[in-house]
């Protein structure tokens, strides 16, 4: 058990051995499930569980603590990371109740069959005491689910945001004591489950601006002591700005769609344009998604099989429409043999993007005079668009 105010504790889990979350989402630097005990005069809260396999190590830390009786557990999330182990812990506290809002509740009662009567539902914005601490829900939907909350104590000024702010990192530090890799592990997280959403994240961080905020206690990663460095990534992160950047995610099977992306990458650079190159075969997806926060275009680089475009490309550009990256521009490059339909299946797999495709360039065979004279039109095309959406270094 450690504190972050007084009679404020983290007594969640660090899962240093997870590299895949939900089956789909790798984590390179393992992640944690964090889980707050606030003891108010009069009364106790646990803020949110922990995954079902960690269960043991709540347990473990509540009875460490000599929490022998729990009033309420608040519930900002119904997802079982951070719910699953509510069941043993109603076991447990039998008398506990779950405060959480309306549509939390059905969701936990669908996902975990816990009965009705265990409930206290919350509105936005509604106060509960503890005594000489008080619980102030703030309603912050779409970070990620629509049912999500946090919880401000304002005698405290602690703010716990549940998935918003997080980061996939396990870490013995309970704050956050090197900015440069908690920012690129909080960028990530963003870009692979929030990015979707971020217009509703911008309202959220309006509405959190109302609130006098002194550290941000998050379900995974490292608490933040300097809130104000986490906000403003995320202010960033959501606006409308982009970098002069082009992310190039690509694969080749017989080396004519390396060669054009090659090409491409030099012109690029050779204009003083950021790239970014993914080799779809082995990349690592969260990485790609990173670079897509703020990149302006997106050119994909795929070979045609079986008169179509590459399963490894389809599989990028689907999650790339996915996630919603606010991207301007695409394009793709590639070869073929005898002819297909890959620039229709992965430009048709992106309808969710506000996005300009520009011109794309395929290549029958290797790539010939003509091929990298059009592979050139593109990056002039690049370079101009960008300068007309006033995108520049």
């Amino acid at each position: 058990m450690r504190q972050l105010k007084p009679n404020v504790y983290a007594v969640g889990a660090i899962d240093w051995d997870a590299r895949l979350f939900d089956r789909l989402i790798p984590l390179p630097d393992g992640t944690s499930y964090n889980s707050y005990l606030v003891r108010g005069s009069e009364k106790t809260a646990l803020h949110d569980t922990v995954d079902p396999d960690k269960t043991e190590v709540l347990l473990n830390n509540l009875m460490r603590a000599g929490v022998d009786k729990l009033d309420y557990v608040v519930a900002h999330h119904g997802e079982q990371d951070h719910s699953g182990s509510l069941p043993d812990i109603l076991l447990m506290y039998p008398e506990a109740k779950i405060v959480t809002n309306p549509k939390c509740k059905q969701m936990l009662k669908d996902l975990l069959s816990i009965e009705d009567e265990k409930f206290v539902t919350i509105e936005d914005g509604q106060k509960l005491s503890l005594g000489d601490k008080t619980l102030q829900f703030v309603f912050t939907p779409w970070v990620h689910w629509p049912e999500t909350m946090s919880t401000y104590i304002p005698e405290d000024k602690v703010l716990f945001s549940c998935d918003f702010f997080g980061a996939h990192l396990a870490t013995s530090s309970l704050f956050v004591d090197d900015e440069a890799t908690v920012y690129e592990a909080a960028k990530r997280y963003y870009a692979e489950i929030m990015m979707p959403f971020r217009r509703q994240i911008n309202a959220n961080l309006e509405r959190l601006a109302e609130l006098d905020i002194d550290m941000i206690g998050p379900s995974h990663g490292p608490v933040y002591d300097n809130p104000q460095f986490i906000i403003d990534a995320y202010k960033d992160w959501v606006s409308d700005s982009l970098r002069n950047k082009v992310v190039v995610p690509y694969v080749s099977m017989h080396g004519s769609t390396a060669k054009m992306v090659s090409h491409l990458i030099e012109a690029l650079i050779d204009r003083d344009v950021e790239v970014r190159q993914f080799e779809l075969s082995t990349v690592d997806i969260g990485k790609l998604a990173i670079e897509l926060v703020d990149a302006a275009t997106v050119v994909i680089g795929c070979p045609t099989v079986l008169a179509g475009a590459h399963p490894a490309a389809i599989y990028a550009t689907f999650m790339t429409n996915a996630i919603r990256p606010k991207a301007k521009f695409a394009s793709v490059i590639g070869s073929y043999g005898w002819g297909g339909r890959t620039v229709e299946q992965l430009t048709g797999l992106m309808s969710n993007l506000m996005i300009e495709f520009l011109e794309p360039v395929l290549a029958k065979g290797e790539p010939k005079e003509a091929d990298f004279a059009a592979l050139d039109r593109l990056v002039d095309e690049i370079c101009a668009k960008h300068k007309e959406a006033g995108i520049t270094n």
